[in-house]
C-alpha cells in the first residue's frame, strides 16, 4: 500500500500494470461473449455450404452473390426473408438445436440445410 502512495516510478509502474491487467481481462471477456457467426453464399442458383453445421446461438447470414433476387424460407421456423438483390443479405440466429431445411422462396428447386448442435 505504501508503494502506491510514494511518488515516482514504482507507484506509476504498479498503476500501469493494474490498468493493463484490467484491460486484458475485459478484452478476453468480451471476446468470449461474442456470438458465433456463419455465412451461406447464394450463387448460381445454389446455397453453399449445405449443410451448414453450427452451434446453438450462431447467427447465420445468407449473402446473395447471384445476379437475380433470392429469398430464404424455412417452414419449420416460420422464417421468411425479403427478396435479396445482388449483394444483399439476410440473418437469423439459431437458438435451438435441430436440423432446419430451407428453400429459396422465389426458386423452390433451391434447397439448403442448417444443422444446429447444442
Amino acid at each position: 500500500m505504501n508503494e502506491m502512495l510514494e511518488p515516482g516510478g514504482n507507484a506509476r509502474r504498479l498503476l500501469l500494470r493494474r490498468a493493463l491487467a484490467a484491460g486484458i481481462i475485459v478484452a478476453i471477456g468480451s471476446h468470449k461473449a461474442k456470438a458465433a457467426e456463419a455465412q451461406i453464399v447464394v450463387d448460381n442458383f445454389t446455397f453453399s455450404p449445405t449443410p451448414l453445421n453450427v452451434k446453438v446461438g450462431t447467427t447465420v447470414t445468407w449473402v446473395n452473390h447471384d445476379d437475380i433476387p433470392h429469398s430464404i424460407v424455412c417452414p419449420t421456423l416460420k422464417v421468411k426473408s425479403h427478396p435479396m438483390d445482388t449483394d444483399e443479405s439476410f440473418t437469423y440466429t439459431f437458438d435451438q438445436a435441430g436440423t432446419y431445411d430451407y428453400i429459396c422462396g422465389l426458386h423452390p428447386h433451391m434447397h439448403g440445410q442448417v444443422v444446429v448442435a447444442a
